[in-house]
């Protein structure tokens, strides 16, 4: 971001200078943002972050396809007008686009590209000293959720700003909820409940032509190099509200899931429904959390999260807490000042309000730690599933096995770390055979 000591220096100096001095601007001065994947959720993060209060601008933007990164400025040009400013020589393609975006003048990038990206992508950031906006999961293996948290290190000792799309710890129902829950409202927490079960997503079919590593990076979620499965993708929402809760980390977890519906070969390699139970133990208690997530059509669907205490049980979510036999004590108030139902879940615009907004005050929010082990907690429910083994956190957490060794890989013509084999079918792990630590 600009001041007049920087504009009188030279626009050469912005790039090393800018991102450093960003959190300690007034309101009036523009925040420049560059854009790492412009699928739907960078779209939507780009479009939230120039919602936000204060001048903003797109000035840089990079995707591995030129489609993709036409309909995002499109997009956004009819959403923000000026305030997209992307000339082409600001326009990457490539699986090497996002080393481009490090190289202009923006004070926050938003890396919303498939998560088995993210550690390279946020390691690049943060060496290019740039705030980071980066979507959740921000990694698909341990070797990557280590590489972030050193990252992440660096970036306090840079001054630099770290915000992850959890985005319920920006929404004013859960923030509250929790508050009473951990402040003792339904006593001690004995165990806790989360779900994501729904239908599943997207589907890409093959094009004639296409390059084994361009079918994947266009149907990154049934890859796990790419995506981590939807337990990682997709249920980390609610693993990370009960680790907020719970104030830590699970320290064991053993679990079981397969493929019963989504059996066939569109579907890549990952499951299509995993349940986990992860175990909880802080000061000399132990607490259970039983998960849930299916990619089912037709069946039971909820995203939600539950805890029960020995004086009562809450629905997490809704905001409502009941007594013992069930009677409600304590419901979130649905209702703002002018009498109109309040919007109880927008924490992705909510959180880049309050990232934004703490830029320009001078504050430095970090949430790349919560972030990298909330990860870690979906990571070690699916090491669980695939090889149906109890697995420890500390031995999950310090494995070796890297599934996606992104660093390897510059063009559509390289080789992904899974091929499927003559019948186009990939291999699935088996629990009792697959080796996952």
């Amino acid at each position: 971001m600009k001041s007049s000591a920087v504009a009188a220096a030279g626009a050469s100096l912005l790039t090393n200078l800018s991102p450093i001095r960003a959190a300690h601007v007034s309101s009036d001065e523009t925040i420049r943002i560059g854009l790492v994947g412009c699928g739907g959720r960078g779209r939507g993060a780009a479009d939230q972050a120039m919602n936000t209060t204060g001048p903003t601008k797109l000035v840089a933007v990079a995707d591995a396809f030129d489609d993709n990164l036409q309909s995002a400025i499109n997009t956004l040009k009819r959403q923000h007008g000026d305030k997209v400013d992307v000339p082409k020589e600001r326009q990457f393609v490539g699986l090497d686009a996002y080393s481009k975006v490090m190289e202009q003048e923006c004070d926050l990038v938003i890396l919303a590209t498939p998560p088995g990206f993210r550690p390279l992508h946020f390691e690049a950031a943060i060496n290019a000293g740039k705030h980071v906006f980066m979507e959740k999961p921000v990694a698909v293996d341990a070797v990557g959720v280590r590489k972030v948290i050193a990252a992440n290190d660096i970036a306090k000792s840079k001054n630099l700003a770290v915000a992850v799309g959890l985005q319920r710890h920006h929404e004013p129902i859960y923030i509250e909820t929790i508050k009473r829950l951990q402040d003792g409202e339904i006593g001690r927490i004995v165990a806790t409940r989360c779900y994501w079960n729904g239908d599943g997503v997207w589907v890409r079919p093959r094009q004639d032509g296409q390059t084994e590593m361009e079918y994947q990076m266009r149907n990154w979620y049934y890859f796990n190099w790419l995506c981590g499965d939807h337990i990682n993708e997709q249920h980390i929402h609610n693993l990370d509200v009960i680790n907020w809760l719970m104030g830590g980390y699970p320290t064991v977890a053993q679990g079981q899931g397969g493929r019963q519906v989504r059996t066939g070969k569109e579907y890549g390699e990952i499951y299509d429904h995993h349940f986990v139970e992860f175990t909880y133990e802080k000061d000399g208690d132990r607490s259970v959390l039983l998960s849930q997530c299916r990619h089912i059509p037709n069946c039971w669907s909820a995203v939600s999260e539950y805890a029960h205490g020995a004086d009562g049980w809450c629905n997490i979510g809704d905001g409502k807490i009941f007594d013992s036999k069930g009677n409600l004590k304590w419901e979130y108030n649905r209702k703002s000042e002018d009498g109109k139902r309040k919007n109880l879940h927008d924490g992705h615009q909510d959180e880049h309000h309050d990232l934004f907004a703490s830029l320009r005050k001078g504050e430095i929010p970090n949430e790349g730690e919560y972030g990298a082990y909330s990860t870690m907690t979906a990571i070690l429910g699916r090491l669980a599933t695939y090889s149906g083994q109890e697995i420890k956190w500390t031995d999950a957490l310090n494995s070796e096995l890297c599934i996606s060794p992104v660093e390897k890989y510059h063009t559509f013509q390289d080789t992904p770390p899974i091929l499927p084999d003559a019948d186009m079918l990939y291999p699935i792990p088996t629990p009792g055979v697959t080796k996952v630590l």
